[in-house]
This record gives C-alpha cells, sequence and structure tokens, in this order.
C-alpha cells in the first residue's frame, strides 16, 4: 500500500514540477492525475493501487475541513463580496450542467444500444412503432402491461 501511495503522490509532484517548469495554465495536481491515468493505462493496474485510491477516498470528507474553516475565516469578506461571486459561480456552474448533459447525451447516441441510446448501428423503437406492433419488444412484456391485460391494473 505504501508504494501505491508513494506512485500516485508521486505523479502529483511530476505534475506540479512539469507546470512550474513548462509554465501550464493548469493545476499541477490535474497534470498529475493525466500522467497518473496514463501510466494506468499503458501498464495497467499496479497490485494496491485500487486499496490505497479507496483508502483516500474514504477519508476525503477530511479534506473538506480547511476549505470549510477557511469561509468561516473570511465569512465577513464573503458577505461584502456575495453579487461578484454569484456572477462568477452561477454562470459556470450551469454551463457545466448543459455541457455534461449535452456530453451525456451524445454518448448515450454514439454508445447506441449498450447506453440506451438509438446512436449509429442502434436500434431504438418510436412510440409510433411501440402503439402498431402493441408494444412488445420480441415478446417481452412488461408485469405492469401483463397485470393490466389480466385486469388486475
Amino acid at each position: 500500500m505504501l508504494k501505491a501511495l508513494t506512485l500516485i503522490l508521486c505523479c502529483q509532484l511530476l505534475g506540479e514540477i512539469a507546470v512550474l517548469l513548462l509554465h501550464l495554465p493548469l493545476p499541477g495536481p490535474v497534470l498529475g492525475m493525466l500522467l497518473l491515468f496514463a501510466g494506468l493505462s499503458w501498464r495497467g493496474l499496479p497490485a494496491g493501487v485500487a486499496q490505497s485510491a479507496d483508502t483516500l477516498l474514504g477519508h476525503l470528507p477530511l479534506l473538506f475541513v480547511p476549505a470549510g474553516v477557511g469561509v468561516m475565516v473570511h465569512w465577513q469578506r464573503l458577505l461584502a463580496d456575495w453579487p461578484t461571486l454569484v456572477a462568477a459561480l452561477l454562470p459556470g456552474t450551469l454551463a457545466v450542467l448543459l455541457i455534461t448533459a449535452l456530453t451525456m447525451r451524445a454518448m448515450r447516441w454514439l454508445l447506441g444500444p449498450r447506453a440506451g441510446g438509438g446512436g449509429p448501428g442502434g436500434r431504438t423503437q418510436s412510440a409510433a412503432q411501440a402503439s402498431t406492433d402493441g408494444g412488445t419488444d420480441g415478446g417481452a412484456e412488461t408485469a405492469l402491461g401483463a397485470g393490466a391485460r389480466a385486469g388486475h391494473g
């Protein structure tokens, strides 16, 4: 577990060093995470990395304590600057929600029937088709539909 934790922290350190040396416009830990992802994709998952990651994720709420303390310490400043904060946070949050929804829609379309979408090569049944063939898909019925036809619905 110590080797795996060292691997995770070394990737973060490499990301920090690369950002400082190359003057990249992204946080070092993000680049470190990308380096870790690339390494794991290329070489596979070494023993203990999953357990170390799960341990870190289990203690994730503790990492929010400093942020909460910062909010409490700077409460007066936040109250004074709340319109600016809202003007920055609200559009950003809405943009992230919109982009996430569009990405989800595109991925469902691309993956086709595996993800419940109707992408290239994927078969979907429209509402008109469902009403003309009795709403069945190859003989399968829902429990509600079977119960309603039997007089139990």
